[in-house]
């Protein structure tokens, strides 16, 4: 039994990134368990061999196998993948987490903070493991970095950062999805890589109002630059290494979300400075884009921790309580002068 677990893993999620990661390590060799809530959603995929509704043109192999049972689906895995939305995080892993056997290492893949209680995901599974008298029994740990899940899915180059408190999870879990185009790096600031992965998307809305509004690429830069600084500042506030924000899963994903057309948060933001309402831009959406709820989360974060965030807040506001778009970026121009760096 504990030599198939080894060989096993299990993507929770049956999303487009979901998807991406069960394809990268199912055209690897490893047998895989891919995870939907949706019975339906799991015919599909069975049938077609293909999740035409999230992540079309990529067959996926017969290794891959699909399960709408969490029980079936991570029994005797080694590896538990979480890949699902931000807010439906908490009741997903409430039914893992007394599923998970004594050495599980699970990774979330996750971009986002609990809009109720502010944890980031890692947090949210180690509450939730606790409560079973589990938390010294599984290894937590989170995967970022610039990596849209079409391109994974085409095999284009890519780099990540995985990182556990535990070196040895980490240096494992770089090795299983390590592939001749999908490199992965180790790290230990689990804190640091979430509070990037989740604020990325908050920034990410930021540049897609302002392209919206038909500004230039010198204010996509300058709220690039100046959104890298808020996060670190909100990120070394809760204990991250300010080194994180300048790696893949900082620096290298908000580029990447902020420029890429692929970016779901970047695209509600462009519908947002045309013109369109949060309703009429989220209807129009096929996808979760995540800096939405996110922008909430880290908004409250930041005023109980404290912290300087401007971008942050005027995204809260336009979100929110329907500041129109370039009010705010005039808001951000006529703040007190100041330093750069402090």
């Amino acid at each position: 039994m504990e030599n198939d677990r080894k060989r096993k893993t299990a993507v929770i999620g049956a999303g487009n990134w979901g998807t991406a990661l069960a394809k990268l390590l199912g055209d690897k060799g490893e047998d895989v368990v891919l995870w939907s809530h949706r019975p339906e959603h799991c015919a599909q995929l069975r049938q077609h061999r293909e999740n035409r509704r999230y992540l079309p043109g990529y067959t996926l192999p017969p290794n891959i196998h699909i399960e709408e049972n969490l029980q079936d689906a991570v029994d005797s895995c080694r590896y538990v993948v979480m890949v699902v939305p931000s807010h439906g995080f908490r009741e997903v892993f409430s039914h893992i987490a007394p599923l998970l056997a004594e050495g599980t290492i699970v990774l979330s893949a996750v971009k986002g903070i609990e809009n109720k209680t502010l944890a980031t995901m890692t947090g949210i599974m180690a509450d939730l493991l606790r409560r079973h008298g589990k938390e010294e029994q599984c290894r937590l740990g989170v995967l970022s970095g610039p990596s849209f899940a079409d391109e994974v899915a085409a095999r284009q180059p890519t780099a990540v950062t995985v990182a556990f408190g535990d070196q040895e999870a980490a240096t494992e879990v770089q090795q299983l999805f390590s592939t001749d185009f999908f490199r992965a790096y180790t790290g230990d600031d689990v804190i640091g890589l979430e509070i990037s992965s989740a604020m990325k998307n908050v920034v990410a809305i930021a540049a897609g109002i302002s392209d919206g509004l038909g500004y230039g690429l010198n204010t996509r830069a300058a709220l690039i630059t100046r959104g890298l600084a808020e996060i670190t500042r909100l990120g070394t506030r809760m204990g991250a290494n300010p080194l994180t924000f300048l790696g893949l899963g900082g620096l290298g994903d908000l580029v990447l979300t902020c420029t890429g057309n692929l970016s779901r948060n970047r695209t509600v933001g462009l519908k947002l400075g045309e013109g369109k309402s949060l309703q009429q831009a989220l209807a129009e959406m096929s996808m979760v884009a995540e800096g939405v709820r996110t922008t909430r989360s880290c908004y409250a974060l930041s005023r109980k921790l404290e912290v300087e965030m401007p971008i942050l807040e005027q995204t809260y506001q336009v979100l929110y309580e329907d500041k129109p778009a370039r009010t705010a970026v005039r808001d951000l121009l006529g703040r007190s002068l100041k330093k750069e760096l402090p």
